[in-house]
């Protein structure tokens, strides 16, 4: 069972994944994977070896878990962009990819995560790598750590980005109280499969 301080949101267990410690990258990884895995075949098809390789890569201060029977279910980051959500380790993507695919992982990913989606400053923070484990969707996983990340006090503002195509995704946000302000073209949307990004922000009420 893990073991920490919590907060419980509408009875799920919301904890910040450092008070979980070392143990939490391996569930936490295997969600990203197997939530976004999809973008990452070129490297590996086997989600088990891309969670190893990319387990090292979260910044636990930032991240936000819900635990429910006493395992992670679901995720999120929240960043205003001093430190980092992630951190890539080469060394680490080679041991699991190969040279050549673990220094392209490392090439790819580093400019896309190793900086918020979305200009932040001290008040406004970037919501990021929102994810649910499968046996948890529909259940409120995401909902829940959005209510707590919402509450944090040092924000006033919070942005994220998200594909159009993620319909899913867009309605759980547009739920918390996020709305849309831009959205940006994507010129290579048939290979993607995405035809824009959608920028959403979420203020806090001054009542």
């Amino acid at each position: 069972m893990l073991q920490g301080s919590s907060q419980k949101e509408d009875d799920h267990d919301i904890r910040r994944a450092s008070e979980l410690g070392e143990k939490a990258r391996k569930r936490m990884s295997e969600i990203f994977v197997y939530g976004f895995g999809k973008h990452l075949t070129f490297f590996s098809k086997d989600y088990r070896k891309l969670a190893a390789a990319l387990a090292h890569m979260f910044v636990l201060d930032v991240f936000y878990v819900a635990v429910v029977d006493g395992e992670i279910a679901g995720m999120a980051a929240c960043t205003n962009g001093k430190v980092s959500s992630v951190k890539l380790d080469p060394g680490e993507l080679r041991k699991h990819l190969g040279i050549y695919k673990g220094t392209i992982c490392y090439l790819a990913l580093k400019s896309q995560f190793e900086r918020p989606s979305v200009e932040t400053k001290d008040s406004l923070a970037s919501v990021e790598f929102v994810a649910t484990a499968s046996k948890y969707r529909g259940k409120g996983v995401a909902t829940a750590i959005l209510n707590r990340i919402l509450v944090l006090p040092e924000y006033h503002e919070y942005l994220l980005e998200v594909a159009d195509t993620n319909t899913g995704a867009v309605r759980l946000y547009e739920k918390a109280g996020f709305k849309e302000f831009k959205r940006v073209k994507q010129a290579w949307s048939r290979i993607s499969g995405v035809n824009y990004l959608v920028y959403m922000k979420y203020i806090k009420s001054s009542n």
